[in-house]
């Protein structure tokens, strides 16, 4: 099955990383140079290589016939293990929707489902023979556009419920659950993902999570590995590399634009992270862009 998989992604991997399935993502990268990314809610199949992902000062590394569970938005470097033109990295991934994982917490018999808190929004374990097959399904269904409308929810619903009966069921079950404390801090982490730009008041964002200031800070470093101030600035530097990919002339505009008011603190901290000034990092990332691909985390 999973010769079969490495197959079909090799063969379906698009320019991007979406497919016409919804919520399923494929993935083929020939280099393994080092990515930064945005994570969301996201199942990964890998059926060919293998990646290191870091998160704060965790270091996760999942390969061939292992899966990656992805809990909430994060923002992570990573890179594929060994990929060349000859040997890309292939993967697989499914979007976790709350709202297809919520009815399953409601339909399942008492008792069946783990309630344990996960100890990280990041989880990586072995793919067994069931959730490979449902995968493979999934994936199959590139080669029958016309049955994916139809077969697509139902398997999506069988992945779904292996992870949720699965070893790390229990950060599956946070997604979907509204009140989880994942859910929590996940609308403080939509906040500063969509604002980055703006100045960050921990007050209104522990308030809006229904947590106390000292609360708020302590389950939002459990989730990220990093403190609310840490995060911003890892989305905004994040960004601003985007920015500076599509466009190095204006350096200092990009950092005004991303919420830095100083152009020395923005290239320091910019270089800090990315390990080169922003132009310089801008024109060796437009080099490497053609044969990076698209990314799964």
């Amino acid at each position: 099955m999973l010769e079969e998989l490495r197959d079909l992604v090799a063969r379906h991997a698009p320019t991007g990383l979406r497919t016409p399935v919804p919520g399923l993502l494929l993935s083929k990268v020939e280099t393994s140079e080092p990515h930064h990314s945005l994570a969301e809610p996201l199942l990964v199949v890998m059926a060919q290589g293998g990646k290191r992902l870091l998160l704060g000062e965790q270091v996760h590394e999942y390969r061939a016939g292992q899966y990656l569970l992805v809990g909430t938005d994060l923002p992570v470097t990573g890179h594929f293990v060994g990929a060349t033109p000859r040997t890309p990295a292939l993967g697989m991934g499914l979007a976790l929707r709350p709202a297809a994982i919520a009815p399953l917490l409601l339909e399942a018999p008492p008792g069946r489902l783990p309630r344990t808190p996960p100890s990280s929004p990041i989880a990586i374990g072995d793919t067994g023979p069931e959730l490979l097959d449902a995968a493979l399904r999934l994936v199959r269904l590139l080669d029958h556009p016309s049955d994916a409308a139809v077969l697509a929810p139902l398997v999506e619903r069988e992945i779904l419920w292996r992870l949720l009966t699965g070893p790390h069921g229990g950060l599956v079950r946070q997604i979907g659950v509204a009140d989880s404390g994942l859910a929590h801090v996940g609308r403080a982490i939509r906040w500063i993902r969509d604002n980055y730009a703006e100045p960050m008041r921990i007050g209104e964002l522990a308030r809006s999570s229904g947590l106390s200031a000292s609360a708020f800070h302590r389950h939002f470093r459990a989730v990220t590995a990093m403190s609310p101030l840490q995060f911003q600035k890892r989305i905004r530097l994040q960004e601003a590399r985007s920015l500076l990919l599509a466009d190095a002339g204006d350096v200092a505009g990009v950092g005004h634009l991303v919420g830095y008011d100083s152009p020395s603190q923005f290239n320091r901290e910019y270089r800090r992270l990315f390990g080169a000034p922003p132009g310089q990092d801008a024109a060796r990332l437009r080099e490497a862009a053609a044969s990076a691909g698209p990314q799964l985390p």
